[in-house]
Order: structure tokens, then sequence, then C-alpha cells
């Protein structure tokens, strides 16, 4: 019975973590109302990264020189990533089609590993990449590719967090955990800043509500996010957490028909609804089908 309650309690520690995290989406489009999309990227996660230096701080003590750049390579990857999902944010007007092309990133992440490490996907795989794939294509059909850049922006940033994925998985291997995300993101912080430098320019003058949410987007959709997410895994089979996970585009729907009024059209029902299916059929192997086979 404690462990029921144990993983009951985890499960709703991850849920709330993906309500945060599709919270993220809403705090950071009004942050970047008022600051620069690559500056508001950089003070964040610089932010998040000086918050960890103390926690890993006699791991980078002996690390060496080769272990860091190693470190850093990954970190440029997740710069690339994180500067094009704000860039797409900042010009797209549909949050939760942007959430569920982002989350094709979890079957792209077999197809890249089968590319890099000869690691043939799982036969469920090839079930679920058409159903994906369909979704995509309904999503497009409402205004056509090329009245729609965001949506290449989000299926390219996409493909940028599945080869992350797969080189961060490496790396994970071999050096602590919190010294290899604290120097993956002071390296997003520093290039993204970099990067705002040479093609933004930041206001004179920022409105209060803007730090507001830019605090909001830190704290709450960043450090407490991923505390969370953290917390929850640790309670729960890593099937059941990554079920849970799919949760977060869903949310990011909903929050964005609230927040921003966003017009549901039947394709884009259509679409998150296959993309959805097919995500659920890849992370439970094909169970979902056979039980409703069963059935």
């Amino acid at each position: 019975m404690p462990l029921v309650n144990t993983e009951r309690q985890a499960a709703l520690i991850l849920i709330f973590g993906t309500v945060l995290a599709s919270l993220g989406w809403i705090f950071s489009k009004e942050t970047i109302a008022g600051l620069p999309p690559f500056a508001f990227v950089g003070l964040r996660f610089v932010l998040a990264s000086i918050f960890l230096l103390p926690f890993c701080y006699k791991a980078l003590k002996v690390a060496s020189w080769q272990d860091l750049k190693g470190a850093s390579l990954v970190g440029c990857l997740l710069a690339l990533a994180l500067m094009s999902w704000i860039y797409a944010i900042s010009i797209s007007d549909t949050l939760g089609e942007g959430a569920f092309i982002l989350s094709l990133s979890m079957l792209m992440v077999p197809l890249i590993a089968w590319a890099l490490f000869k690691q043939r996907p799982q036969r469920i795989f090839w079930f679920a990449l058409p159903i994906a794939v369909s979704g995509l294509a309904f999503l497009s059909l409402g205004s056509g590719w090329s009245q729609s850049s965001s949506q290449l922006i989000f299926l390219l940033n996409a493909l940028i967090l599945a080869l992350h994925f797969n080189v961060n998985s490496i790396y994970a291997k071999k050096l602590p955990v919190l010294l290899l995300t604290c120097v993956q993101l002071m390296v997003t912080g520093l290039l993204s800043l970099v990067a705002s430098l040479l093609f933004e320019t930041f206001p004179q003058q920022v409105e209060l509500n803007i730090w507001g949410w830019f605090a909001a987007s830190t704290v709450l959709a960043t450090a407490l996010r991923y505390v969370m997410q953290t917390t929850g895994q640790k309670g729960l089979t890593p099937g059941n957490a990554a079920l849970i996970m799919i949760l977060e585009p869903v949310w990011t729907v909903f929050l964005s028909i609230i927040w921003y009024a966003e017009a549901l059209t039947t394709n884009k029902v259509v679409g998150c609804s296959l993309i959805l299916f097919s995500l659920i059929l890849y992370r439970t192997n094909g169970k979902l089908a056979r039980l409703t086979n069963k059935e």
C-alpha cells in the first residue's frame, strides 16, 4: 500500500511538472513581448547555471579539460535548439501546434541513433512514425508550409533536440549529471547572449511586468519544473514517466486556447490527435494497440 501511495504521489508530482513545462511556453511568449528572444534565453540560462554551480563545484575542480570540452559541445547543440525554439515562439501564434511538432523529437531520436551509432529502431517505431507524419501533414494543411515558417522551425528544432538527446546520453555516462547540466546551461546562456549582441537591440527600458514573466519562466518553468520532473521520475518506472511527459503538449494546447484564444480547426485537432496517438503507441511499445485488440 505505501508503494502505491508513493507511485501515486510521484505521478502527481510529474503531472504538475508537465503543467509547469506547458506554462513555460506562455511565460516565454509573454517575456519576449518586452525582451529580445535571444537575450531572454541567455539571461535565463546563465542564471540557471549560476544557481547550479555550488552543487557541482567540486566536480568542476577535478574535471579534465577534455571533459569540459565535451560538455561544452553538448551545450552548443542545446543552445542551437533553444535559440531556434524561442525564435519559432516569437513568430508563432499557435503554441499548442508548436508543442506537438516539438514532441516529435522523441520519434526522431531512434533515427539519429541509427545513423550515428548503428542502433536499429524497435519494430514499433516503424508503426508509430507514419502516424506521426500523417499528423504533421494535417497540421500543415490549414495554411500550407510556405505560409507557416514557424512550423518548419519547430520541426528543425525537434531534429536538433533529438540530436542533442543522443549526444547528451553519451556524456551523461561519463560525467556527473549536475556538472554536465551546469556547463550546458552556461554555454547555452553565453552563446545566446552573444547572438543577442550581434542581432538584437536591447530596449532602454523594460516594463516591470516583463521581468515578472521572466522570473516566472526562470524560477517556476525552469528550476522548479526540473526539480519536480526529477523527483517524479525517481518514483516511477521509465515507461510510466515517459507516458506522463506526453501531457506537456496537451496542456500547452489548452493554455494557448485559454490565454491566446487559439483557434482549433478540424485539421489541427486531427493532426494533434494523430501525433499524440503515435507517441503513446511508441512509448508503450505497442501495448496500447494490443490492449485495444483484446477488447
